[in-house]
């Protein structure tokens, strides 16, 4: 995982958390690129929401481990994440954008291809717990097909 340089929209509160918080991410990534669910799922909260494009939300730990187990069914990751801004807003809440590249490898017509996202991550920090992912969402960046 790359780091950005801290950004202007960081706020001073940031700087304690965001090791913590990238480590999440660091996490994540590690999860996707070894299509590990039970990684996937030690990241996000409980009561989580991934939002992926053209799809409904899938709300809860067992909508979210069934979409990735499908998702890891249907494609392999090589992609890197690159923190482009972490912000604290609360003791307990920070959001961090990101953008990704890298490869998946279609499993159906067995090809790899480029992919590129920018990703909305928000995380919380439960009781009990450390930073968790709580909502996530994405986007791909490349060009739309002709």
């Amino acid at each position: 995982m790359k780091r950005a340089a801290n950004r202007a929209g960081d706020v001073a509160g940031a700087a304690s958390g965001r090791g913590d918080i990238e480590r999440v991410l660091q996490s994540y990534e590690a999860a996707l690129n070894a299509a590990d669910t039970g990684a996937v799922m030690a990241v996000f909260t409980p009561d989580g929401v991934f939002m992926a494009p053209n799809s409904p939300s899938v709300v809860g730990a067992d909508a979210i481990r069934a979409a990735y187990k499908g998702i890891f069914q249907a494609i392999t990751f090589e992609t890197e994440l690159q923190v482009e801004e972490v912000v604290q807003v609360a003791p307990n809440w920070a959001f961090v954008r990101t953008s990704s590249a890298g490869f998946v490898t279609v499993h159906a017509i067995k090809q790899r291809v480029p992919d590129a996202n920018h990703e909305l991550f928000v995380l919380h920090k439960g009781d009990g717990h450390g930073w968790k992912i709580a909502r996530y969402s994405f986007s791909s960046t490349n060009p739309a097909p002709r």
